[in-house]
């Protein structure tokens, strides 16, 4: 049967109060659908099947890339860098900058000064840190220098070269460069407490340290599980300290797993696009699941 005459067509019969949102919402999201959905599912797509190369269209392959990537040792090693790299980082990224906010928010003489000194390194580019930090750490560079006019060692210590220490030198630039940026989240969480709060418990006999114990930390809560989940998201997908400062030598012992995808996806000989998706992939689910186990604990403990 036809639209009866006269009878308005079903978009004209919605309110325009109800379609506004979605108008201004519109040009956003066909933005985001062309540089971010659309490539993720592309992605996805290729991760299940062989592209390396440009001129050809992809082979459907199915789970091959991932049973490769099962036998694939340096995927292995690389997920293991990462792991580690996650338990080094993130609790000195919850605990200290807490530390630090309930230290800047004191009333005291100069505090914006050092909040100006503690957030300076955020908005220092990583390129330029992990540069300045790599020179720090050369053969010759101040720590070695430091230590030979000490006299703990005649040789210096080969930060960036020793497999045993190269990751660890990696991770200290990434908590250099985080310390201010949580520092800032804690800050605003402290600040919308209510000094009536701390006065009271003055009053109760929790004061010092003890007041945090009571009241800072239970209403911090919420931050502690936010600064939780983004520097946790941020430490599992490191890259350019890695790239600027070890290239994940030596021997893979600071390749970390975003640095392997790159590696293998966007680097010759290799130029494996599809195994680079395929690690992608992972990586993705890793994240995700990691981000809702860290948001249930943060509910527990609340």
């Amino acid at each position: 049967m036809g639209r009866p005459a006269g009878q308005p067509r079903w978009w004209q019969r919605i309110p325009m109060q109800t379609l506004t949102p979605y108008l201004f919402l519109f040009p956003a999201l066909f933005i985001l659908t062309l540089v971010v959905f659309w490539p993720a599912a592309q992605a996805f797509y290729f991760s299940f099947t062989r592209y390396e190369d440009l001129n050809k269209a992809p082979e459907w392959i199915g789970l091959g890339n991932f049973q490769k990537l099962w036998q694939d040792e340096i995927f292995w090693k690389t997920l293991g860098n990462t792991v580690i790299y996650l338990i080094g980082v993130v609790p000195i990224l919850v605990i200290v900058p807490l530390g630090l906010a309930i230290l800047v928010n004191q009333k005291l003489k100069g505090v914006t000064w050092f909040r100006t000194a503690y957030y300076t390194p955020v908005v220092i580019s990583m390129v330029v840190a992990g540069i300045a930090w790599k020179w720090l750490y050369a053969e010759t560079g101040l720590l070695n220098q430091a230590i030979k006019l000490l006299g703990f060692s005649d040789t210096g210590v080969r930060w960036l070269t020793d497999p045993s220490l190269a990751i660890f030198c990696v991770m200290s630039v990434t908590v250099w460069k985080g310390l201010g940026y949580y520092m800032v989240i804690y800050l605003a969480g402290l600040q919308a407490i209510p000094a009536d709060l701390y006065e009271a418990a003055a009053i109760d006999g929790s004061d010092g340290i003890q007041k945090h114990w009571d009241i800072t930390i239970p209403l911090m809560r919420p931050y502690l599980a936010l600064v939780g989940v983004i520097s946790a998201i941020s430490a599992t997908k490191v890259f350019e300290e890695v790239f600027v400062m070890t290239r994940g030598n030596p021997l893979n012992s600071s390749k970390t797993i975003v640095y392997y995808l790159y590696e293998k996806a966007f680097t010759i000989p290799d130029l494996e696009y599809s195994y680079g998706c395929a690690i992608g992939l992972v990586l993705f689910l890793g994240i995700f699941g990691l981000s809702i186990l860290n948001l249930k604990l943060g509910q527990l403990r609340g």
